[in-house]
C-alpha cells in the first residue's frame, strides 16, 4: 500500500506545471515558466518598424539580437493605448523564435495542478487565437488566460523569423570579417539604408513631369541622362497606397519638395528606378556579423528588409535589399511603360546604347562643399560623421589640427581643411561633416577625420570626362593654391546650363602623404 500511495504522489508531482503570471489592465495572463526566457525593463530605444500590424510596438537590441515587442493589448484591441515606460516585455523563446511581450506589470511562479487547467478550442483559421485556456485557482475566485506560444510566435508570418535567423547565421559564416558601406536616409519617420552597390547617383530633386503611370507609389519621371526613369515616394512605400492615379497627378504637380529631399536613383536589375527620401544622411560602416536579422511581423514587401544596423545613442539603420523593394510587375510597368509612352531622341537612344556597348568604366563620387564644391571617389572616403563636440584637442597640436576623437574605441586625427588651406573659420553647424579615410602607417592602418562644410550628393561619372586641371591650378603650395593643389583632376559633369558643372577632384592620399612628410608625427 505505501508503494502505491508513493507512486500516485510522484504522478502527481510530475503532472505539476510551471507558470508564471503576468497583468494587462485588470486580466492575469499566464505563459509556461519553459517558454519564458527573461523579462525586461521597456527599452530606452525602440525602433519602429514600417509596415508592421498595429500590435507591434517596434523592435529593440537585447544583447545583440533583434526583439519584436507585440503589445498584447492591441492583439485584442488596436485601439488599446501606447506602452509606457513603466511597462515590462516578458522574452517569450519558443522554437528558436524571440519575441518580446508587452505587459503592464509582472505576476508570480505558479505550479498549476491537471485539475486547475482548462484548455479552449477554436474554429480553423481563427484570428489572432492565441488564449490556449484558463487555470482556476482559490477555488475559482483567482481566472488566469493561458497564452499560447505558438500562436504568439506565429501572427502575421512570423516563422519568417526562423528563415531569416538562419540566413544571417550563414551569411556571417561565409563574409566574416567583410567591411561594407551603405547610404543611410530618412523616410516615413524611419532610418534606412541601401548598399552602396546598388546607388547610380544621389541627386536633388528635379522638375518631375506627370505621367499617365502615375499611382500613390510612382510619382511621375525625370530625364536622367537622356532616358525616362519613374519616380517612387519612399515614404509611400512605407504606407497603405490608396490614392487614384488622378490624385497621384495632382499631388505631384503641386507638391512643394524640401531643401533636405534627395532622389536616390537605384539599378534593380536592368532597370534604373529613383526613389524619393526625405533626406540622406551619411555613408554607414558596418561588417558582415554587425547586419542582425529583423524578425519581421508583417508580410507586406517583407523581402526589401536585409537586417538592422545598431548605433548606439543613436537611431537603428534599416538596411535594405534593393532588389527585393519593388516586385517585377512593378518594375516592369514602370521601366517599359515610361520607356514606350515618353521615348528619347534618336540620338540620346544611340548615344546610350552606345556606351552600354562599350562598357564604359564609371567611378562613384561624393561631393562635399568647403565654399565651393569639390568631388571625391567615394571608395576613398571610409564612412562619413556628424560632427561632434567631443573632440579633445592635446597641446602642441598644429593649428589645422582639430584634435582628436573617440571613434568606436579607436582615435582619429581631425583635420580642419578650412584651417589647413588658410580659408576664413566657420561655425560648426548641422551641415559639417567627418570624412573618415585610412592611411597605412607604422602602426596598421590609421584613421583621419576630414571636416567639411557639408556633403552634398553621391554621382557615377565615366572615366572619359575626367581630365588632367590645368597647370596653374596644380600649385603644391596649400597657402596659395587653396585645396586645388591636392586636387590633380577635374570631372566635367553633363548638363543644360547651371546643371554642368566642372568640379575639382579631392585626393585623400595625397593630402595625407604629403602631412607625412611634413609633420613628423603625423607619420608616426
Amino acid at each position: 500500500m505505501p508503494d502505491t500511495v508513493d507512486s500516485s504522489m510522484a504522478a502527481s508531482r510530475a503532472a505539476v506545471e510551471l507558470f508564471g503570471s503576468f497583468l494587462l489592465g485588470p486580466d492575469e495572463f499566464a505563459l509556461p515558466a519553459s517558454c519564458i526566457r527573461e523579462v525586461v525593463n521597456y527599452p530606452d530605444k525602440m525602433t519602429v518598424v514600417p509596415l508592421s500590424p498595429p500590435f507591434l510596438d517596434g523592435m529593440f537590441n537585447l544583447r545583440g539580437t533583434v526583439i519584436p515587442v507585440v503589445n498584447l493589448s492591441r492583439v485584442f484591441d488596436p485601439a488599446a493605448p501606447a506602452a509606457e515606460r513603466s511597462h515590462k516585455i516578458a522574452i517569450l523563446d519558443y522554437q528558436g523564435v524571440l519575441v518580446g511581450i508587452l505587459f503592464h506589470a509582472t505576476g508570480e511562479i505558479l505550479r498549476v495542478r491537471p485539475e486547475q487547467r482548462s484548455t479552449l478550442s477554436y474554429a480553423p483559421g481563427a484570428e489572432h487565437a492565441v488564449i490556449a485556456g484558463t487555470i482556476l485557482l482559490a477555488d475559482g475566485a483567482r481566472l488566469l488566460q493561458v497564452l499560447d506560444p505558438a500562436a504568439l510566435v506565429r501572427i502575421e508570418n512570423v516563422p519568417q523569423v526562423l528563415a531569416l535567423q538562419s540566413a544571417g547565421r550563414q551569411a556571417a559564416r561565409r563574409h566574416q570579417g567583410e567591411r561594407r558601406q551603405c547610404v543611410s536616409f530618412h523616410a516615413a519617420g524611419s532610418k534606412f539604408a541601401f548598399d552602396m552597390g546598388a546607388i547610380q547617383e544621389i541627386i536633388r530633386v528635379p522638375d518631375i513631369q506627370p505621367s499617365i503611370l502615375n499611382s500613390a507609389l510612382c510619382l511621375g519621371r525625370i530625364n536622367f541622362r537622356g532616358s525616362p526613369v519613374a519616380i517612387v515616394c519612399f515614404s509611400t512605400l512605407l504606407t497603405s497606397p490608396g490614392a487614384s492615379k488622378a490624385s497621384a497627378n495632382a499631388s505631384c504637380a503641386a507638391r512643394q519638395f524640401l531643401p533636405d529631399q534627395r532622389i536616390v536613383i537605384t539599378r534593380i536589375d536592368d532597370a534604373t528606378i529613383g526613389f524619393l527620401v526625405d533626406s540622406v544622411d551619411s555613408i554607414v560602416h558596418y561588417y558582415a556579423e554587425d547586419l542582425m536579422p529583423i524578425p519581421l511581423l508583417s508580410r507586406a514587401r517583407a523581402g526589401m528588409f536585409a537586417g538592422c544596423i545598431t548605433c548606439p545613442a543613436q537611431t537603428d539603420v534599416i538596411v535594405l535589399d534593393h532588389r527585393q523593394i519593388l516586385s517585377s510587375a512593378e518594375i516592369v510597368e514602370m521601366r517599359t511603360g515610361h520607356a514606350r509612352l515618353y521615348p528619347t531622341d534618336d540620338t540620346a537612344a544611340a548615344t546610350v546604347a552606345a556606351r552600354e556597348a562599350r562598357r564604359i568604366q564609371r567611378q562613384v563620387y561624393l561631393t562635399f562643399a568647403l565654399d565651393n564644391i569639390y568631388a571625391v571617389e567615394i571608395k576613398q572616403v571610409r564612412e562619413i560623421i556628424d560632427f561632434s563636440s567631443d573632440i579633445a584637442r592635446p597641446p602642441g597640436m598644429p593649428a589645422f589640427m582639430r584634435g582628436m576623437l573617440n571613434l568606436r574605441q579607436q582615435m582619429i586625427s581631425v583635420i580642419d581643411l578650412r584651417s589647413l588651406y588658410g580659408m576664413a573659420p566657420a561655425q560648426a553647424t548641422a551641415q559639417t561633416r567627418i570624412l573618415v579615410v585610412e592611411r597605412a602607417g607604422a602602426q596598421g592602418m590609421e584613421k583621419f577625420g576630414l571636416m567639411v562644410d557639408a556633403v552634398q550628393n553621391i554621382m557615377t561619372i565615366e572615366d572619359s570626362r575626367r581630365f588632367a586641371a590645368p597647370r596653374i591650378m596644380r600649385s603644391t603650395d596649400p597657402a596659395s593654391a587653396g585645396p586645388s593643389g591636392d586636387m590633380p583632376d577635374v570631372i566635367d559633369i553633363e548638363g543644360e546650363g547651371d546643371a554642368h558643372q566642372t568640379l575639382s577632384v579631392f585626393e585623400c592620399d595625397r593630402l595625407l602623404g604629403r602631412l607625412a612628410r611634413e609633420l613628423p608625427a603625423l607619420a608616426a
